[in-house]
């Protein structure tokens, strides 16, 4: 009888976790018709507001390249510094429980809700000519504020907790006894990290690593405020929208436009892997 129950509960969860495949009810469909029509217009009305061969035309404008090759390198810098440096707290959050790890969890999620302007606030004061450490690196002649590094420094802080949050729960997600099965056949740790933990979470870090690097490609506030808006050094695409609204509008439409395909793409091909993974 108890079998019996537990067999229904769980017939009755598999059941309920995926949602019924078909056409949508009708009423469902024109009661959310209001919100996806004022989440999609502004979309439709920014990629037709600027023709094809114009956009095209755009993209030879010094301004634009130099912006997205800016873009280009700093955000790539990001993610690699974000791999590098983000795995070990996102294992360390997944792995271990410790005095302070609710605080820790916290405040690696911070900057994802901090608004921008408070961000680069708070890295100018850290790490600018008289911030709480750049007035350290300064009498040894290095200076971070208003330089590429400072864009590169703004994109790690608000953008790394993506993939910190991602690898985490892929982390936590492993069966602990597959690890503990490749230590019991002789694998160091890094040899069980390497050929198990690694590939059996490479989803969430690659989700992560992806989510990460277009949070950085879209970041503006904390970047205009510790790096500047410098063109060619420190003028990201997000930077150069602002200043094309304010003189050449189709500088801003063009870059515009960019980011958001790019952030379409990115969001889908996310989207594809994980779904084909689940």
């Amino acid at each position: 009888m108890a079998e019996t129950s537990v067999t229904r509960v769980r017939t009755i969860a598999s059941s309920t976790a995926d949602p019924p495949r078909g056409r949508p009810v009708a009423w469902l469909l024109i009661a959310s018709l209001p919100m996806l029509v004022f989440l999609v217009l502004p979309l439709i009305a920014l990629v037709l507001r600027i023709p094809l061969a114009q956009l095209l035309a755009n993209l030879a404008n010094p301004e634009v390249s130099q912006a997205i090759s800016l873009s280009m390198i700093t955000t790539t810098l990001t993610v690699l510094l974000t791999l590098l440096l983000g795995t070990p707290v996102a294992y360390l959050l997944a792995r271990r429980r410790f005095r302070g790890h609710t605080a820790l969890d916290t405040l690696i999620d911070l900057p994802m809700v901090l608004p921008p302007s408070v961000a680069g606030i708070a890295l100018l004061v850290a790490f600018g000519r008289r911030g709480l450490l750049g007035q350290y690196l300064s009498v040894v002649g290095i200076e971070l504020a208003f330089t590429s590094t400072a864009v590169v420094l703004a994109q790690l802080f608000v953008a790394a907790p993506f993939y910190i949050k991602a690898a985490a729960a892929g982390f936590a997600a492993i069966d602990r006894e597959l690890e503990q099965a490749a230590a019991l056949d002789g694998a160091s740790p890094r040899q069980v990290f390497r050929y198990v933990t690694g590939p059996l979470a490479w989803t969430s870090l690659f989700g992560g690593a992806v989510m990460t690097w277009a949070r950085a490609l879209g970041e503006f506030g904390a970047t205009i405020i510790f790096a500047g808006n410098f063109p060619g050094r420190t003028q990201t695409m997000p930077l150069a929208i602002y200043q094309g609204f304010e003189q050449e509008l189709n500088v801003a439409l063009t870059l515009a436009v960019m980011l958001l395909a790019v952030s379409f793409a990115v969001l889908f091909l996310v989207k594809g892997i994980l779904r084909q993974n689940i």
